[in-house]
């Protein structure tokens, strides 16, 4: 028995939480699940986006599934994801992208990894206005990134490569013009790789990257970068395959690992039984990776694969005239499931 900390989150995440425990459940883990609050959910009753005794279950159990959350806008409140992520030492965010059949997409046979460093850069929080007679005449940003940081997350991807039978890293980077900063990145990158004799290792400029992953997706395998890059490149990915809907995130630490649905939490279509639960399952698959169980998270994957490439019982983002929603598409997962044992 796992006990993980379950995050329901705000506008369509309590659903596709819903959907993802059912699909998990019927795959036959066994998991208690501790419902804590965090996002707007939370601000309604602790008056913040994050109260200890969310923080308190994540400790404790050191997993946890996390639906989207929002942050509140003007009240001075600093991104919750970004919270969680340094508070527990999260330096590794992974972002799977792979193409799946029976969505329209303008590439197939897409089959990467984004292994992005989580804690540093200009994610720091490291800012400050300039303030001239009471005037802001300028804004100041400091990226920080480390030797110690980045050997991390480098060894991860890696580690991550070696482990998943991949062939090849990309470090990707701007060591042309951030010569300090991404420059010590690219070279700690160089040197890692030579304990890697049996992975290939590449460097690629951020903008040259970017054209090549729209031009031809297939040339990469496990790509390793910096905070901003990374989230920009992994958004870029989840392009390539269909959209945020479609991909799962990992946040991984020394002791800890909050995996998430990376796309918002579309208040617009709330309670509206519209939502694609796939990006929650897969970070559920993930979960299940994490934890051991290795045999439920396949099941569970070939069975969204079965249903997406179907095309049948879908939600409306996969096919326009679906009369089917978060719910029918779970259940229909759940079908696949049970019948494959």
């Amino acid at each position: 028995m796992h006990t993980v900390t379950l995050i329901p989150g705000d506008g369509i995440g309590p659903s596709i939480i819903d959907a993802a425990v059912k699909v998990i459940e019927a795959a036959g883990v066994r998991i208690h699940w501790d419902v804590q609050l965090a996002g707007m959910a939370a601000v309604e009753r602790f008056d913040t986006p994050l109260p200890e005794p969310t923080v308190a279950s994540i400790q404790k159990h050191k997993v946890a599934l996390k639906g989207p959350l929002t942050t509140p806008v003007g009240r001075g409140f600093r991104s919750v994801n970004v919270t969680l992520r340094q508070r527990f030492n999260l330096y590794a965010n992974v972002r799977p992208a792979v193409s799946f059949e029976g969505t329209s997409t303008p590439f197939q046979n897409v089959n990467l990894v984004i292994i992005r460093e989580n804690t540093e850069g200009l994610y720091s929080g490291i800012e400050h206005d300039i303030v001239v007679e009471g005037e802001v005449l300028a804004a100041e940003s400091i990226a920080l990134i480390t030797r110690a940081g980045s050997e991390k997350i480098i060894r991860y991807a890696f580690e991550y490569a070696r482990k998943n039978r991949r062939q090849k890293v990309t470090l990707v980077h701007k060591a042309n013009i951030l010569k300090s900063t991404t420059g010590m990145f690219l070279e700690i990158g160089k040197q890692i790789a030579k304990d890697y004799e049996d992975i290939h290792f590449e460097d690629k400029i951020i903008d040259a990257c970017a054209m090549q992953m729209v031009l031809q997706p297939q040339q990469f395998d496990v790509i390793v970068t910096t905070n901003l890059f990374g989230d920009i490149l992994s958004d870029l990915a989840a392009g390539l395959v269909g959209g945020l809907g479609l991909t799962a995130g990992a946040n991984i630490g020394p002791e800890i690992a909050i995996f998430e649905a990376v796309h918002g939490s579309a208040p617009d279509i709330a309670g509206r039984n519209i939502a694609n639960p796939t990006a929650v399952i897969l970070a559920g698959v993930m979960m299940l990776e994490y934890l051991g169980e290795s045999d439920a998270a396949r099941t569970i994957e070939r069975a969204v694969r079965d249903v997406i490439r179907e095309c049948r019982c879908v939600t409306p983002d996969l096919k326009a005239d679906s009369p089917y929603g978060t719910s029918e598409m779970a259940e229909e997962i759940i079908r696949k499931i049970r019948s494959a044992g």
